[in-house]
């Protein structure tokens, strides 16, 4: 019903309002009497079978909702009720911003895609705490953290170490965002020695706490082979818990959306269908490389159960979505489950 009905009707509005209806939608729809047990039976799939334990963590299943949809950890126990086995929120800043100018978000249908250049548009850190010390469901969550717009890089660390000493009480694991496209200058954050220092810093942070939380580093699918070897390095001396592969991409290679559209959408990163392949790359390389104690989550392009179990297979341990959830609707959570148990 989704794809056929709710989806073209989506579609035909703009794709920043339509994200706001959706929220806005699920967060009435959840107060709604026996919402709650009508989205269980259509969505849930529970089965210790299908449940992962890393770093310490129970997942009740390897699906997530990758960061970027839930910036502002607002429906974190309506997306619970979906049927997702985690949820990332974020990313998140020290201080509130309104991201890049509108518009900014596109879809490319021809293509299963997005561009989109909203540039950590959210509330600030300390609004999303407030919302996750209320929240109601006990769902694993993840905070992504980045740096504010006017920060400049070689300050970035203290609004990092921010990020992560407020939502230290109120999120199970840490996903370091130094990959997206879209906020000036951020991916220099990825060269080796900022890199290693950031993630020294916040790991030197960690220790000082009273129990140390996951870290893990959301890259971009646009390293090269040298880069991602100098990330399998930083990630073993820094003893992050993980990797997250991958970002969107500043890339329009292979694209069946005319050049002329394309173009007229202008900067951002890609994200859907046109990723799949080279995100699933990312991953079976850097579990070649990688000691098996270093885990990794899957994202990019999923839009199908198929893709997630190719993600799996080449050696993730978790898989997270985002484009394919607006393009095929929540049915996918269940669809990957379901797949996963039917192996």
């Amino acid at each position: 019903m989704y794809k056929t009905l709710i989806r073209p009707l989506l579609f035909k509005m703009d794709p920043e309002k339509v994200h706001y209806l959706i929220v806005d939608l699920l967060k009435s729809g959840y107060k709604l009497p026996l919402s709650k047990s009508i989205s269980n039976s259509l969505f849930q799939v529970q089965d210790p079978r299908l449940e992962r334990e890393l770093f310490g963590i129970k997942f009740p299943n390897p699906v997530g909702l990758a960061a970027g949809f839930d910036k502002d950890a607002r429906l974190v126990d309506e997306f619970a009720n979906l049927g997702f086995g985690f949820v990332e929120i974020g990313t998140l800043t020290p201080k509130p911003q309104p991201g890049n100018p509108k518009p900014r978000l596109f879809r490319l249908p021809q293509d299963s895609a997005i561009i989109n250049r909203m540039g950590f548009n959210n509330g600030g850190v300390d609004e999303a705490v407030v919302r996750l010390r209320n929240r109601k469901s006990n769902i694993v969550v993840g905070g992504n953290i980045g740096k504010n717009k006017i920060t400049p890089n070689e300050e970035a660390t203290s609004d990092y170490l921010y990020c992560f000493k407020a939502l230290y009480d109120v999120v199970d694991y840490f996903a370091v965002n130094v990959s997206s496209p879209n906020t000036p200058d951020l991916r220099a954050l990825q060269e080796k020695e900022p890199l290693k220092q950031l993630l020294l810093a916040l790991q030197e942070q960690n220790s000082k706490m009273p129990k140390a939380k996951p870290i893990l580093l959301k890259i971009a699918p646009d390293l090269n082979e040298a880069q991602l070897h100098d990330i399998v390095e930083i990630a073993v001396e820094a003893k992050l818990s993980g990797i997250i592969a991958t970002n969107t991409t500043i890339s329009r290679a292979a694209l069946t959306t005319p050049n002329g559209q394309v173009e007229a959408m202008g900067a951002g990163g890609l994200s859907g269908k046109p990723l799949t392949k080279h995100s699933t790359e990312i991953i079976r390389y850097l579990r070649q490389q990688l000691p098996p104690h270093i885990k990794l989550i899957g994202v990019g392009g999923i839009m199908t159960p198929e893709d997630a179990l190719e993600k799996l297979e080449a050696g993730a341990d978790l898989v997270q979505l985002y484009t394919g959830f607006i393009y095929e609707g929540p049915a996918l959570i269940s669809q990957i489950n379901k797949k996963l148990l039917a192996r």
